[in-house]
């Protein structure tokens, strides 16, 4: 965890920003990683500022990181936000000195930013939650309790929850958060829990086995041999021409 804000006019690149939905799922309900600044009860997404020498994806992998202790994840950038709406220097002057800082010696946080969001799906059980140097905490909320959120946050929950929906087949190969193996029972729960609604059991079924994405191992025995369920993975993706 930083010591203190970032230097930007040194270290980073002026007026551009990243911002993080970090989904989170471990079987049951569908989680995003949201932190609280100091001393405020304020909530916001976490994010980051991108440095001199290094690029956009790899600011967002360094900055993912330092909040969850993993590294190699799945990331889609799925919109860029730059509205006036989002200019607030009276709160980002509150959040220093809520955290000790002088404002003053900050000034390049006072200023509009522009922030290309990301969006991730992980297992949250493997994550290890580290707040900034501005945060008291960095916590897993439920999608249906979030608190309210500040600057345009939570259009950028709604935006990334419905770009993850439209893209969620074949963004399924690249996934953090299920097991190696896994039944097709707990991949519908994982569908059921992103699209907010029960799908059918038996015509999801399908669609998954002819989808080409999945590989069937053995049967997961845990009684009855009649009741074992196949264990399934994802398929590793082919090479094109070479």
């Amino acid at each position: 965890m930083e010591n203190a804000p970032p230097n930007l006019a040194a270290d980073y690149l002026p007026h551009l920003a990243y911002d993080c939905v970090i989904f989170g799922f471990s079987g049951e309900r569908l989680k995003i990683l949201i932190l609280e600044y100091h001393n405020t009860g304020w909530f916001a997404l976490p994010g980051g500022f991108v440095g001199r020498q290094e690029s956009l994806d790899d600011a967002v992998k360094r900055g993912l990181l330092e909040r969850t202790g993993l590294d190699n994840l799945h990331l889609e950038q799925f919109h860029t936000f730059g509205s006036m709406q989002r200019f607030s220097p009276e709160a980002m002057r509150s959040i220093l000195e809520a955290s000790g800082f002088a404002p003053e010696n900050y000034p390049q946080l006072l200023d509009r930013f522009v922030s290309v969001a990301y969006y991730s799906l992980l297992n949250y059980h493997h994550v290890s939650p580290t707040p900034d140097a501005l945060a008291d905490s960095l916590q897993w909320y439920p999608l249906e309790e979030l608190p309210p959120l500040l600057f345009d946050h939570n259009e950028m929950v709604s935006r990334a929850l419905a770009a993850l929906r439209n893209n969620l087949d074949t963004f399924l190969a690249g996934v953090n958060m299920l097991p190696a193996q896994f039944t097709i029972g707990e991949l519908q729960s994982m569908h059921e829990a992103i699209l907010g609604e029960p799908v059918n059991r038996a015509s999801f079924q399908r669609r998954m086995l002819q989808s080409g994405i999945l590989q069937r191992h053995e049967k997961r025995y845990s009684g009855g041999a009649h009741k074992a369920p196949y264990l399934y993975s994802f398929a590793a993706k082919k090479d094109g021409p070479q």
